[in-house]
């Protein structure tokens, strides 16, 4: 959608405008548009107080009823308890590897849908287009799918066979990409989208109500030139919304040490930059040890590529092994059987407090330097942090006891997560974090929401929502949980339940 050429009338007020384009966004719009879940008569759900709970009222939509009623003594993998509720009821028992039906059962109504705009830098799809380089493989599990269109369904109408379960970045984001175009949702959808301002605007005295200003900059493709390109200008834009919804991701910004030498060329921050030093021919097995720093999926990834490659890792990190709060504590070992391998690496083949060999690359690979293991190459140094990086391709690591250990490298992988840019809010959005003394992050300093309608806590006015990694779902499965949070509390104000009514019979004509 060019939003130069919508027709928007000066001073009206959108109902709702999504700020990123990535699943967050894409399932809201699913919600948004009319699409809405109810119980089937005939479903049963594995769990019997939530099924009783269901069939209290089965006449009434997922999005009409009480979210926390249905949401007590739910457990999950998700500290979000909505996400843990749909997750439940769009894929029953995943956890344990299981394909029970879904007791939902979709209806598109397109009366109770709420206009709205979805904004983003891409295509529809978000961070997922910038893996396509990717090489590694993901696991299906059905755990990356939106509602409405089956992932496994989708694959096996592209390719003839869908082999282990397995699918490519690359696909992940074409599967988003047609989902919209499937689902008709691209007249929601304004693509190429830069947003440089969110500010609260005051009503006024022609009796306005207060709302949000959204002002950016848009794409468009110019005239073609003899070559065959084309020259592209920005246009800028600005909207007024009712309600706004920070759906933006946090893969922006690569989180830093902050420690001496960390600029070094040979100091990488995302993983791409293995990925190309693989291609021009950089690691082998012959070359010194790649440090991997960091204990999340990007790292193991980092970690299972240079290991397949034979190329010998450190791999250091602040955690224990053992340690509840890491990711690879929280994944059920027969969907991620990749990432439970590299757990067992990080617990087997520790590093011991002596003096590493001079010849790191070359003892690493010599099974009388190490303990006996399955995984030669490989060595973890749990509860350690990095100090410095030296000009001669040393680093210094130290652990939480003192003990200080120097180690010859060929290169750093610094992937201790990444930070939203939150540019168009003041300082970049610290202030509706958990802790406005941090930068937000996924894991450890989340934006602060209501549990139950996804509303943030610190906005400067009411109709500020934030969902997905922003909260701190960094899986698909769970951030459509905020999705349904969302939707269902947009829902009520619609029905004037809530703060406020939300759109109008003309609204609706213009903007649909």
């Amino acid at each position: 959608m060019d939003l130069h050429d919508k027709e928007i009338i000066p001073g009206e007020i959108l109902p709702v405008v999504i700020i990123g384009n990535g699943p967050s966004g894409i399932c809201l719009s699913y919600l948004l548009s009319g699409h809405t879940p109810y119980l089937s008569p005939e479903a049963s759900h594995p769990n019997p107080l939530l099924h009783s709970k269901l069939g209290e009222q089965p006449h009434l939509s997922l999005l009409e009823q009480d979210l926390e009623y249905l949401c007590e003594g739910l457990e999950g993998r998700s500290s979000n308890p909505v996400a843990v509720l749909f997750d439940s009821l769009l894929l029953p028992n995943s956890d344990f590897g299981l394909e029970h039906t879904s007791p939902l059962e979709w209806r598109y109504e397109p009366e109770h849908a709420v206009p709205h705009l979805v904004l983003g830098k891409g295509p529809p799809g978000g961070a997922w287009h910038a893996m396509e380089g990717s090489m590694l493989t993901l696991s299906l599990a059905n755990w990356m799918e939106l509602p409405g269109l089956k992932l496994k369904d989708w694959m096996r109408e592209k390719r003839r066979n869908v082999r282990n379960d397995r699918a490519t970045p690359a696909e992940i984001a074409s599967y988003y990409q047609h989902y919209v175009s499937q689902m008709s949702l691209e007249q929601s959808f304004a693509c190429g989208t830069t947003v440089t301002a969110v500010t609260r605007q005051p009503g006024n005295q022609e009796g306005s109500p207060p709302c949000w200003r959204v002002t950016g900059l848009q794409r468009r493709e110019g005239e073609e030139l003899g070559d065959g390109s084309a020259v592209s200008d920005e246009v800028p834009f600005s909207l007024l919304a009712h309600s706004v919804v920070l759906a933006t991701g946090t893969h922006d910004i690569p989180a830093r040490l902050d420690v001496e030498g960390e600029s070094l060329p040979y100091v990488c921050h995302s993983f791409w930059e293995l990925e190309e030093a693989i291609s021009r021919g950089e690691l082998d097995k012959s070359s010194d040890p790649v440090l991997v720093v960091g204990a999340g999926l990007t790292a193991a990834d980092a970690v299972l590529t240079a290991h397949h490659l034979n190329t010998p890792v450190y791999h250091a990190f602040r955690r224990s092994v053992n340690d509840p709060g890491l990711i690879f504590n929280q994944l059920p070992k027969l969907l991620y059987p990749e990432y439970h391998k590299v757990h067992q690496m990080m617990t087997q083949q520790q590093y011991q407090l002596r003096p590493p060999p001079q010849n790191h690359a070359q003892n690493l690979q010599d099974p009388s330097s190490l303990p006996p293991s399955s995984y030669p190459g490989y060595l973890s140094f749990p509860r350690y942090r990095v100090v410095a990086f030296r000009p001669d391709q040393k680093c210094v690591l130290e652990s939480d006891s003192g003990e200080r250990t120097v180690v010859q490298i060929s290169k750093a992988l610094v992937l201790i997560g990444a930070h939203p840019n939150l540019s168009f809010l003041g300082d970049n959005g610290r202030a509706l974090s958990v802790n406005p003394e941090e930068p937000i992050t996924c894991r450890r300093n989340p934006v602060e929401v209501d549990p139950f309608t996804n509303k943030v806590v610190a906005a400067d006015g009411p109709g500020m929502y934030a969902m997905g990694p922003l909260v701190g779902e960094n899986f698909v499965r769970f951030l459509k949980g905020g999705a349904l949070a969302i939707a269902s509390d947009l829902a009520k104000m619609q029905r004037g339940e809530g703060d406020r009514g939300l759109t109008t019979d003309r609204q609706k004509q213009q903007f649909v």
